[in-house]
Order: C-alpha cells, then structure tokens, then sequence
C-alpha cells in the first residue's frame, strides 16, 4: 500500500502518464549539486564533522543572500506601503512618502493587497516608459507596449510561449547562445520547441560572431522553423558586454532571417570593463533607422532582480514589446490575463526603481552613494575574480566585463574524466560536486549551461562580500590544484 492508502498502480499521474516535456526540463542553477549543498548545511547543524565549517554558495545571482545591502530609499518607499500607518512617522523622509502616496493612490482601495490589471498598474507602467526615454536618449516609449511581469523571467517565458507553434519540421525554432542561462533551455524543453543552438567565441571574450549565427540557422533550417533570437546582454553565465556594432549586427540578421529578436537586459547597469558600455537593443534599433525601427519585432526584458538593487525576493520587471502585431498584442494581453497580475509589491518596487530620488530631494544623496558603492563593489570584486583564477595552473578566465558571473574554463586531466563518466557525471559536475564535499564550495558545472565538446567550466557569482569572495577563490585555488595532482 502506497502513501496515503493509494495502491501505485491506481495513481492516475505517473511517470508514465505524466507530461513527458517537464521530464526534459532541467535547471542547473537549482540542480543535484545545489540540493546536496543544502543536505551538507543540514548536516552541519546536526554537528556532523565536515573539513569546513559553512557552505558557501555562490551558484546563484541572489544578491541579498550573498550580503549585498538594500538600497535604503526603496526598502522605506516599500514598507510605507505595506505599513501605512507609518506615513504619520516623522523617521520617513518626505520624498519616500510622496513615492508612497502615489503608489497607493494607484492600487485598488489604496492597497498593495489588492490586484491590479494584469498589464501592471497603469501609473507604473507610464514611470518605466518615461525610465525607457530618458535611458535611451528620447527615443518614445508607449506604456501601453509595457508589461510589468514576475521578474523577468515571466516575461520571457510568456513571449516564447507566444512564439512556439507548429509540428515537425514547421516547429517553431529559437536560437539561444551557448553557454546560456538555463531559463531558456527550460523553457524551451517544457513547451516542445527546438533549440537552436549558437555557440559564443571564448577565446574572443565570449562575442557574438555572425557567422556562427548563420552557421546554427542553416543546421537548424533543416529539421524546424527557426522564429526567434534570444540575447542576454551583458551575459549570464558568461559576463561579455556586447559593442553597439555587434548589436547593429544582429538587428540586421534578424531583419533578413526575419526572426523575432528577444534581448535579455536585466544586468544593463552591471557594467565594469574600462571601453565597455551598455546599449539598449532598443535605443540601437530606432538609431538604424525606418528600414529597421518599423520592421524588427523586438522584446526586450528587466528586472528588479540584478544591477545595484538585487531584490530578487520581489519579483519586479517588466518587457517592453515592439511591433508587434496588434492582434498578436491582444493575445498577449489576454495570456497574461490568465495570471491575474504581477505581483503588486515588485511592482511598486520596480516604480521607485524606475523613479528613484531627485537631485532636490532629501533622499538623494545617501541614494546616489549606496548606488555608486554597489556598483563599484561589484566591478573590484569582477576584476578580482578574474585576476586571481588566472593564477591557477589549469584555470583560464575571461575578463569580466559586466553582469555578476564568471565562466572559467578549467583543464581536468583525463584520468578525472573517466573515472566522472564512470559514475555516469559530466566531468564538470563530478569536479564541482568534490568542490562541494572537500572544500564546502557551491558552483554551477558549465554542462548546466551548454558548452563545446570537449571544453569544461564552472560559473560562479561575484556576489559574496570581498573578503568571504577571497575565501571562496583561495579555495577553489587549493582544491584545483590538489585535484590535478589527484588525477595526474
């Protein structure tokens, strides 16, 4: 007899039964090697005797839970609104009240209990669209092509479910880079769609080569029907910013491909190489001109989750959708109907993201002086990051030049890779997972990822604060080297 009294052949979901696209969603950033590190931690506060004494986990961008500190502005605007009584508090200062006057005077009977209209609340949606304008340089932003979303990977999942369609070889296609965020691959595997597969140039800092787009088109022409671009820029796992001639580059693929370009924006203030600079798809698309800026069908995605804020727990973003066809328009609308709305919390977060203090306000300056030291953190501990593993025999890694990861490639003697395939392990999984065990350190293998045959690595955030950062990499530094010496 089964749990609860049911005998396992009457169950009606089984294995068997069950839909066989969520058996081929796999989620690295969330996978075995983080369910053992969460094993290891409850084993450590039963007392069981590790040769470390806490794990430390840097296998995922979540930026408060690495110690990051929240910005003091959004965090006041936030609790007056969950809280109003504390309006009458003279702690407040004036200008976080008035964001949350505003913000409540939007909400339905004044609270950020009640739903808003599945689009977003429309005052917000005007605040990011005024955001996008002044980002941009002026280019127009209408807020009816903003939809607010839970972070930014609701919105990306509703635009690919929008775009998938057809059987065989008409089944809609979506190229995605490799390495990649896993989001896609997910994604992708749970609607039925194909992966298309192009692969970014590490010995050229991880850059976009055209011609490798081209390259997977064409393979991919032959068994789908390719229909959209995915970019993440700056790059999640690999930390590359793309050049504005890159992107012009691929805005004209797209236009003669005519695939739906979908640019994945989130860490746009995550920016740290010296020459690096972030360009919005959207602000390059209207810059080229009518023959494009009327034509390329664009979603474009950000989040509250990432750049100097980091309050992933909120759920806040929003995507901005370009020509799309007002039919089409419909339908999405009425397919994120089906949610109810966003979350309205991340939603007035991302209002005060979007709208942040002003220079005559009283808020403004410890505003600009939390922004600007996070930020600057964050860029000495992605120059330290790089630095110190491209000491390590066997370690190579690229600059990084923006987001909160680095991709290194690391040379695992062959003796190692036997003995992981024997275990039935990528060779970078069986690497991390030892890492884990020995050392109490929490990666990401790059198979989780996607990476050429043959080439092995491990993302890692910059997240944890710099002297637990040093810790982290002083570790990985002693476990590299004693697990050559093991398996040379």
């Amino acid at each position: 007899m089964a749990q609860n009294g049911c005998e396992h052949s009457e169950r009606v979901l089984t294995m068997d039964t069950m839909n066989p696209n969520v058996k081929r969603v796999e989620y690295a950033v969330r996978g075995p090697i983080v369910q053992r590190a969460v094993q290891i931690e409850r084993e450590l506060n039963m007392g069981i005797k590790k040769p470390f004494t806490e794990v430390i986990k840097a296998n995922i961008g979540d930026c408060h839970a690495m110690g990051q500190k929240p910005i003091t502005f959004f965090r006041q605007v936030l609790a007056l609104c969950s809280y109003p009584d504390l309006l009458e508090d003279s702690k407040f200062p004036e200008d976080a009240k008035s964001r949350a006057r505003r913000i409540l005077q939007a909400c339905g009977g004044g609270s950020l209990g009640a739903y808003s209209i599945s689009q977003g609340i429309e005052m917000i949606r005007q605040d990011v669209a005024r955001y996008i304008e002044r980002r941009d340089g002026g280019i127009t932003c209408d807020p009816d092509n903003i939809y607010l979303s839970t972070g930014a990977s609701d919105g990306i999942v509703t635009m690919l479910k929008l775009l998938v369609s057809g059987e065989g070889v008409s089944r809609t296609g979506v190229m995605i880079s490799i390495p990649q965020y896993p989001l896609y691959s997910a994604a992708l595997a749970d609607l039925g769609a194909v992966q298309i597969s192009y692969y970014l140039d590490e010995d050229n800092c991880w850059s976009l080569d055209i011609n490798e787009l081209r390259r997977a088109l064409q393979e991919a022409k032959k068994h789908c029907s390719p229909q959209a671009l995915c970019i993440i820029n700056p790059g999640n796992p690999t930390g590359q910013v793309q050049s504005r001639q890159c992107i012009e580059d691929v805005i004209r693929f797209a236009a003669a491909e005519k695939l739906f370009l979908m640019a994945d924006e989130v860490y746009q203030d995550n920016v740290y190489a010296e020459g690096s600079k972030f360009h919005s798809f959207k602000k390059v698309l209207f810059e080229m001109g009518p023959e494009y800026s009327e034509k390329v069908e664009l979603a474009s995605f950000h989040s509250t989750s990432k750049c100097y804020m980091g309050e992933c727990g909120f759920r806040g973003g929003y995507m901005e959708v370009i020509n799309l066809d007002p039919e089409v328009k419909f339908q999405l609308t009425k397919l994120v109907s089906v949610r109810l709305c966003p979350p309205v919390p991340g939603q007035a977060l991302l209002d005060v993201v979007v709208n942040p203090p002003q220079p005559d306000e009283p808020s403004y300056d410890t505003f600009i002086k939390e922004r600007t030291d996070t930020l600057a953190t964050l860029a000495e501990k992605a120059s330290m990051t790089q630095e110190i593993l491209n000491q390590v025999p066997g370690i190579k890694c690229n600059p990084v030049q923006g987001a909160m990861y680095t991709f290194p490639r690391i040379h695992l003697p062959q003796k190692a890779i036997l003995e992981a395939k024997e275990k039935g392990q990528a060779p970078d999984m069986f690497y991390c997972m030892k890492l884990l065990e020995e050392k109490g350190i929490c990666l990401v293998p790059g198979s989780g990822f996607g990476q050429r045959d043959g080439t092995y690595h491990f993302r890692m955030t910059i997240l944890p604060p710099v002297e637990k950062l040093k810790i982290v990499l002083a570790k990985i530094k002693e476990f590299h080297q004693h697990f050559v010496e093991q398996y040379s």
